[in-house]
């Protein structure tokens, strides 16, 4: 296979709309990055991150001497836990705003990095609330510029033009998209990502899964999100039983991180649908819920609604992970069953009765997936029409 012949230690960029670093040794592009903020007249940056992995990785190290080599200032904000909150953007805002941040760098998986764009918006608009921007009440057209440094193989967030960040008192996780939010340059080095446990690698490359089977399915699906889903789902099914195996194989986490990367242009152009809108209300009553883990979770019950309306699609992109589908409606329910089976196999609990949920939380559910503001929409592009009975037999497939 050509895959084998890549040089996984030659830095590359791939051009979407953002410019990613993708190779061993790209968090060494900070340099250069660095040196292009100051030409552009940056003196002052503010870092969104976790509480640990920016340092655990490495990535700190490297990025704090280039700001420091260029005469960058920066301010470290880094309490983003899973499934941030506004109250965390805002604080994060306040500081910035107060040191005179004109740039963020963001640095961690998804919930950093989506942050991290909620700030920048919020850079620009200082008269807003992370809650004004999380209930589009304000219309959103500039954001000061954002460095994506990744430390996982899911979201895509590094390339796309997506965010999400929890409202929690009213247990809403709605999902952002503006152009002006796609990151200026990301940084995809798989070097940063050999300390995620096996459980962690399972849950992000679902999410990067997630994202393709509802790209290509959507009312807006294209040969270009088909194309990608198919070149995602091949990457992962070869590549993640190794990097569980062994996590400091950088080849199996280079190829999960191309395969995240692609995955996130993919939703980029054919948007998502059912299973995303379903698992914002389960980790937003539940922020503990790894948001990969809760997709995988219902994915199954996802694909069985609709496979008789995308079944030649859906049999040909999950080939490498179900074999000898002949893309037939009536094969709903094997996938169905087939695909729990391979999800359990990579990591994946069964049920969401494993996490805590029961039936008694299934109108709630509903209920938060049809008044979350933006969920909505992406229920509008599900292949099938996603009414409430929908939804329900999903949640009730899946407890």
């Amino acid at each position: 296979m050509w895959d084998q012949q890549i040089d996984i230690n030659q830095v590359v960029e791939i051009r979407t709309k953002t410019t990613t670093y993708l190779g061993v040794g790209a968090i060494n592009k900070m340099f250069d990055i660095a040196n292009i903020l100051v030409e552009r007249g940056i003196k002052k940056t503010v870092i969104v991150t976790g509480k640990g992995s920016h340092i655990k990785s490495g990535a700190w190290d490297v990025v704090k001497k280039a700001l420091d080599e260029k005469g960058i200032e920066y301010i470290l904000y880094s309490k983003i836990t899973p499934n941030p909150t506004a109250d965390h953007v805002d604080e994060a805002v306040e500081i910035a705003r107060d040191f005179g941040a004109s740039t963020v760098i963001a640095i961690g998986g998804g919930s950093p990095i989506d942050a991290g764009k909620c700030v920048a918006i919020l850079l620009a608009y200082p008269d807003k609330t992370a809650r004004d921007l999380c209930e589009f009440k304000f219309e959103v057209e500039q954001a000061v510029p954002i460095i994506a440094i990744n430390l996982t193989h899911g979201t895509g967030t590094e390339v796309d033009r997506f965010a999400v960040v929890s409202i929690p008192e009213k247990d809403f996780k709605p999902a952002l998209a503006f152009d002006c939010i796609y990151p200026l340059y990301s940084i995809d080095d798989p070097a940063l990502m050999t300390k995620l446990p096996a459980d962690q690698t399972s849950y992000v490359s679902i999410d990067a899964i997630n994202h393709v089977i509802e790209a290509a399915t959507t009312k807006l699906g294209n040969p270009f999100a088909i194309t990608l889903a198919k070149e995602t789902i091949a990457i992962i099914a070869k590549y993640l039983p190794l990097a569980r195996k062994n996590p400091t194989d950088l080849t199996a986490r280079y190829h999960l991180l191309y395969a995240s990367m692609i995955a996130g242009v993919s939703f980029d152009n054919g948007l998502l649908h059912l299973t995303h809108a379903l698992e914002h209300p389960l980790s937003g009553l539940k922020p503990e819920l790894a948001h990969g883990l809760g997709l995988g979770i219902i994915l199954p019950a996802v694909v069985k609604q609709i496979y008789p309306a995308k079944a030649k699609i859906l049999a040909d992109i999950l080939a490498p992970l179900l074999p000898g589908l002949k893309g037939t409606p009536d094969e709903a329910d094997k996938v169905y069953e087939d695909l729990k089976q391979w999800l359990t196999e990579a990591g994946i609990k069964e049920h969401l009765s494993e996490e805590g949920f029961s039936v008694h939380d299934v109108d709630n559910l509903i209920k938060l997936a049809f008044e979350t503001p933006s969920l909505g929409a992406l229920l509008s592009m599900a292949p099938i029409e996603a009414t409430k009975e929908v939804v329900k037999k999903i949640y009730i497939d899946s407890m």
